[in-house]
């Protein structure tokens, strides 16, 4: 059966067209949309014609991959630079049994290669393969064993995420996006009704400004209510059943509620550490533990690679991953030093600036005076600035490196420092001014968009005196490190 999973991956980017053209097609003006859906049909025939020539071996230490009918393909993948197998199950591939696999390397932003249809026991005579290859003869001679459970997430755990987190967001976008798109014309007009149609039924009614008001909060808070119900929804799809376990060398995640994704990573692999708090997870009594591996940046970044650690759970939670699995951290005990003095003055200057902007581009239009009321906006903006600079922090012991950013919203990051790719001493013109700098290390796999240790605005001195005490450090590990990764750079 895998020519279907084969189709319904080649249909799948053309889905929601073709929805939207069966049920809000307006006719004849729509007829060019069929070409369309056409060629979507060949081009699904096209991939399913190529699939049947999909065949793969292990030959030796390789696995070989060959694919094509008139442009032929074949791929050589030496098993030992393999770092992960990871399986991706939705509700199809557990119907039947079945498992597309991903191989990933801790080389290149996409997977080494992808089999959207394999068995589970192909899939598990695979990794033991590759594990054996690249020398993990103790782990998989204990391949059969029990693995340690470390963190396992209930219903309770499920619901308190998705009160925390705005997964819900997420969904009334790609609703608004899905109205907005299938009728333009007609989805303005129905908002534009319904509005007129709420402020009439209040102007029938005699409303006053408290009554005004009083629909107003109710309004926001129907509106939270269901953005929170749709985000404990997201919450269960991604992590019902989330499960890590303990393989010895590795540490394996599963998680899914109708798409089932199990992911693995080898702990030396694990490159960088982020500790998660917002104020609604104070409020909740709860932190977050992410890591990014050395495995592709790709799979880091989407839900399939191997990320969080701890969705959600307890200080106490967090602390002890981090103390069984970087234990030289000595989390959360490190003696954090501070930035300069003058950071938070910094920070406020670009939001006060643009504040005042505003305010006065819109005093000039038909808002008039009433555009000054922003400026209550400014003690907020003091407050914050003082509370980021108060909070900012770095530590560095000669194993680890750590920086701690934000004010509400908080995050800790830690970093092995022979685990750096890369150290920069970074100096604009402001910095210059103030007599700051910044220092800014990589990792392998590194998350453009995660919580990167940038330590800002440090005394000059004090981060030319760090600069060069990791450029020393990382020099004197070069040797230790393992084959194939980058050289440190500066």
């Amino acid at each position: 059966m895998s020519w279907l999973f084969v189709l319904l991956t080649s249909l799948r980017e053309f889905a929601l067209p073709l929805i939207v053209l069966l049920f809000f097609g307006r006719g004849e003006e729509d007829g060019w949309q069929f070409v369309g859906a056409a060629g979507a049909l060949v081009l699904a025939g096209i991939a399913f014609v190529r699939y049947l020539s999909y065949r793969y071996a292990v030959i030796g230490t390789e696995l070989v991959i060959r694919e094509g009918i008139i442009s032929r393909n074949a791929r050589h993948v030496p098993l030992a630079r393999i770092q992960n197998v990871s399986l991706h199950r939705n509700v199809l591939h557990r119907a039947f049994g079945v498992a597309e696999v991903q191989l990933e390397s801790a080389a290149g932003v996409t997977p080494e290669a992808t089999m959207r249809v394999l068995s589970l026991a192909q899939a598990a005579a695979l990794e033991r393969l590759i594990r054996e290859q690249r020398g993990d003869t103790a782990a998989a001679a204990a391949e059969g064993e029990a693995e340690t459970p470390l963190v396992t997430l209930g219903s309770g755990e499920i619901v308190r995420l998705g009160l925390i987190s705005n997964r819900g967001l997420v969904v009334v976008a790609g609703a608004f996006g899905l109205l907005s798109q299938a009728r333009p014309d007609g989805f303005a007009r129905s908002l534009a009704n319904l509005v007129e149609a709420l402020i009439g039924e209040a102007s029938s009614r005699m409303a006053g400004p408290l009554q005004w008001l009083l629909g107003a909060v109710v309004l926001l808070v129907l509106f939270v209510v269901l953005l929170r119900l749709f985000s404990i929804l997201m919450a269960f799809l991604q992590f019902h059943g989330f499960r890590l376990d303990d393989g010895g060398d590795r540490l394996r995640v599963e998680s899914g509620l109708l798409t089932r994704i199990r992911a693995s990573a080898l702990k030396r692999r694990i490159q960088h550490w982020t500790v998660s708090e917002t104020w609604l997870h104070r409020a909740f009594g709860r932190q977050s533990l992410k890591v990014e591996t050395a495995v592709m940046q790709a799979a880091n970044q989407s839900e399939r690679g191997l990320s969080h650690l701890l969705p959600v759970g307890t200080p106490a939670q967090a602390e002890d991953l981090l103390r069984r699995l970087l234990p030289q951290a000595r989390w959360p005990t490190l003696r954090w030093r501070p930035v300069h003095p003058d950071a938070w003055r910094r920070l406020v200057k670009p939001p006060l600036l643009l504040l005042l902007a505003v305010c006065a581009a819109l005093a000039i239009g038909p808002a008039g005076r009433w555009a000054w009321l922003g400026l209550v906006l400014v003690p907020l903006i003091v407050a914050s600035a003082r509370g980021r600079g108060r909070f900012a922090g770095w530590y560095e012991d000669g194993q680890v490196l750590a920086w701690r950013s934000g004010w509400l919203d908080r995050r800790w990051s830690l970093v092995e420092i022979r685990r750096l790719q890369g150290v920069q001493l970074l100096q604009n013109a402001f910095d210059r001014r103030w007599r700051m700098a910044t220092v800014a290390v990589d990792t392998a796999g590194a998350n453009p968009f995660g919580h990167r240790i940038h330590i800002r605005h440090l005394p000059e001195r004090e981060a030319r005196a760090l600069y060069a005490r990791l450029c020393r450090l990382v020099e004197s590990a070069t040797p230790a490190r393992t084959p194939g990764s980058a050289a440190p750079a500066r």
